[in-house]
């Protein structure tokens, strides 16, 4: 971690050192708002609020790993001359704050998703997989967007940094901000309602769990193989043996897994047990070709909705 930091502080360096002249594929068209943000919810969060009237970059490659994200130089000129920025914070962000702290924030709305909301710790339920503690003091789920109710008030805070920053369109993204408040309304209400005539209230995952706060939110008990900020992809036999015996002591008819994983232990499970498989989209990124073909926050979970009710009806 020490010598990521120091690329990253180097890379800084470098990017401030460069004239606008040298600087290339910023996103930035002139007059026009300039919005960066890290992975995929805020920007689609942002794309929704201001429609055709900002200039957006997503610093995460679709497709990729957040948690092993590191960024360019071109990524840090990005950073440095957008007029908005929007990043997740915590333990896998520890680069953004090194880059922040090198340059010139003055003229910068920044918003951290995790201060747009109550966080909560990271626990470790019965029979998950546990990670050897590199740090001290208490490891906080940055997942905060998998709750709709976490992302209405995201959205009112990534809403009023850009009608902050661009006050000629400030009537029209407040428009869009209502209208997509509402959608999201209409989700919570969709979820909980679900959840309500629902047979059970538990349900599996065969990989790592960022729905904390999602589970949180509706009143549901998990377990899993690992928590949500988990860099692990193999488990023990243990944990395999138990999440099998859960499936089948609780009868549990489906064993989700997330996007863009090697879904080997939730095939295992299912294999052992008869289950259905299923995919919980964390919505943390996306394929590339869910990208081009415009896949959305809305959608994503909507198609959320439909798994999950297969596996608590």
């Amino acid at each position: 971690m020490k010598r990521i930091i120091l690329c990253i502080c180097a890379l800084a360096s470098l990017a401030a050192a460069l004239p606008a002249g040298g600087r290339r594929d910023t996103g930035k068209v002139e007059g026009t708002l300039s919005v960066v943000t890290t992975i995929f919810p805020p920007y689609d969060f942002v794309r929704a609020i201001t429609g055709d009237k900002a200039a957006i970059t997503m610093l995460l490659p679709p497709g990729s790993e957040s948690h092993s994200f590191e960024p360019t130089p071109q990524d840090i000129i990005k950073v440095q001359n957008c007029d908005v920025f929007v990043y997740v914070g915590g333990e896998s962000d520890a680069w953004v704050e090194t880059i922040l702290e090198s340059m010139d924030t003055s003229r910068m709305e920044i918003i951290t998703l995790m201060d747009c909301v109550e966080v909560v710790e990271e626990i470790i339920v019965e029979g998950m997989e546990e990670e050897e503690e590199e740090g001290e003091g208490p490891e906080y789920d940055e997942h905060v967007w998998t709750s709709p109710r976490n992302a209405k008030l995201i959205v009112r805070k990534i809403a009023d940094a850009l009608k902050l920053r661009d006050g000629a369109n400030a009537a029209e993204y407040e428009r869009n901000t209502a209208a997509y408040l509402e959608k999201l309304t209409e989700l919570d209400n969709s979820f909980q309602t679900m959840v309500n005539g629902a047979r059970r209230k538990t349900f599996i995952f065969g990989d790592r769990f960022p729905f904390r706060y999602f589970a949180d939110a509706y009143g549901l008990s998990y377990f899993a193989a690992f928590p949500g900020c988990s860099t692990e992809t193999e488990c023990s036999a243990a944990t395999v043996a138990f999440l099998i015996d859960k499936v089948r002591l609780e009868q549990i008819p489906v064993v989700f897994h997330i996007e863009l994983s090697n879904e080997k232990i939730a095939d295992t499970i299912c294999e052992e047990t008869g289950a259905g498989k299923r995919l919980l989209h964390a919505v943390h990124n996306i394929s590339k070709r869910d990208f081009d073909g415009g896949a959305n926050y809305y959608d994503l979970m909507a198609q959320n909705l439909r798994n999950l009710r297969d596996a608590l009806y």
